[in-house]
């Protein structure tokens, strides 16, 4: 949901700058928002229409955030395998885009890339004070990653490609996201050499451009690129969260639209209001997803060995039960991961709390999260081994489904066929199938 929020902040900066382009005079619509809200009247309503970040050097922003974001609602009622054409357009013109502004920063400079690329500049910083700001640096980066890292099932469940495919992610993830970042940097750099500004918000940057066509299409790109992100990423997994915690009044499409409405009351406007506000919140919530992460890694790999019965995870009184629906092994390698960066988090919402050294650990707290969480979960699995949940070979979905036959019923917009004896109330027997699925 956090994402969400932030990609229709980003979408609605450059929904401003294309309605900017349009119409000038939008760019001078007077501002009704009080200053320190980090939000204009303009930015607002760009929200609505998509949804806003970082005040632009226009009055008009905060009334195309609105924008972007009632632009999302009609996609967030489809399927989406019905959106793969917008997916293919979107792969197409933006990569065009980020490399177009890639060639600008650095033809623009006479190949230099301004002075970010260029300065020969050293470290104002060194020895221990240094390492500690890679490793924060490093936790802010990680922090993109972290959210992908626990909630990747909700869009590999989906795909029918062949593991050995999938595998090309783990070299590639790390070699787009550098070289994305690297145009960032060029051309941040270069606004600097040309209008005395580090513009790290890229709507701000195109904003200065002196053509209005060419501020048009590179809003229309990253428009597109928000949209294609929040509705096949950021909802879905909100989405995915929700209809697994409330399965008798959520599905996907509720679950994407209370996603959006959610995504107002983050109000992430404020958080995107700095620069360094927003990689300080990356790093807050990296501390809780370090823990989780590791758990869901050495759950899988280490505890059960690639062996889970899918029908099983869904059955309230099944083997997944644990004491009380509660896996204490989990519940408390989480706790003892989360506890050292403690100091450093609270001392991040409230610097005047003094924490002293305490708040070292906080600068690497996804690492140290997910490292403390991997000793202690398998320490206790391996004492406290769950062997009500060990079963000799993994149940997947496909065996439930491919195997049925009978009257159709639809499982996320799929007609799928359904014989499984149900109970007087209509429900499906979950015990009888799990025991029917659970053999060699």
């Amino acid at each position: 949901m956090f994402w969400f929020a932030i990609q229709t902040v980003n979408g609605g900066d450059v929904v401003q700058v294309m309605i900017t382009a349009i119409w000038p005079s939008f760019g001078r619509l007077p501002n009704h928002i009080p200053a320190e809200q980090g939000i204009t009247t303009a930015q607002m309503v760009s929200f609505f229409l998509c949804e806003r970040r970082w005040p632009i050097p226009v009055d008009g922003g905060k009334l195309t955030a609105r924008l972007v974001w009632l632009a999302q609602i009609p996609f967030l009622y489809m399927h989406p395998n019905n959106l793969r054409y917008l997916f293919v357009t979107k792969s197409i013109l933006v990569p065009i885009c980020f490399i177009a502004m890639l060639i600008w920063a650095f033809r623009s400079t006479g190949g230099t890339g301004g002075p970010l690329i260029s300065s020969s500049a050293k470290a104002t910083v060194g020895g221990s004070a240094y390492s500690y700001a890679w490793l924060s640096s490093l936790t802010s980066v990680i922090g993109n990653y972290a959210t992908l890292s626990v909630n990747m099932p909700d869009f590999s469940r989906y795909s029918k490609a062949s593991v050995k495919w999938q595998w090309l992610y783990v070299p590639m993830l790390p070699i787009v996201f550098t070289f994305i970042a690297f145009i960032g940097i060029a051309c941040t750099s270069a606004g600097e050499a040309h209008y005395g500004s580090l513009d790290w918000n890229p709507a701000t940057l195109i904003a200065n451009w002196p053509n209005r066509a060419c501020q048009f299409f590179a809003g229309f790109a990253f428009s597109l690129a928000a949209l294609g992100v929040n509705i096949s990423a950021n909802s879905l997994s909100a989405a995915n969260d929700l209809a697994a915690l409330f399965p008798s009044y959520i599905n996907i499409r509720r679950g994407q639209l209370i996603c959006a409405l959610i995504a107002w009351v983050m109000v992430p406007w404020k958080i995107l209001a700095t620069a360094s506000g927003f990689l300080n919140f990356m790093s807050a919530y990296s501390v809780f997803l370090g823990p989780i992460a590791s758990i869901l890694v050495w759950d899988f790999w280490w505890v059960h060995k690639m062996k889970y019965d899918v029908v099983a995870l869904y059955h309230p009184e099944g083997i997944y039960c644990y004491t009380y629906g509660i896996n204490w092994r989990a519940i408390t390698a989480f706790v003892v991961g989360v506890a050292p960066n403690l100091p450093g988090f609270i001392n991040s919402i409230n610097p005047s709390v003094n924490v002293g050294v305490g708040k070292r650990p906080y600068t690497f707290a996804w690492i140290l999260g997910f490292v403390i969480t991997s000793l202690i979960y398998v320490l206790l699995s391996t004492a406290f081994p769950p062997t009500e949940t060990m079963i000799p070979r993994a149940v997947l979905p496909d065996e439930v489904y491919e195997g049925e036959e009978g009257a159709s019923v639809t499982i996320e917009g799929k007609a799928v066929d359904d014989d499984v004896e149900r109970e007087a109330t209509g429900k499906r027997d979950w015990k009888k199938e799990e025991d029917e699925l659970r053999v060699m």
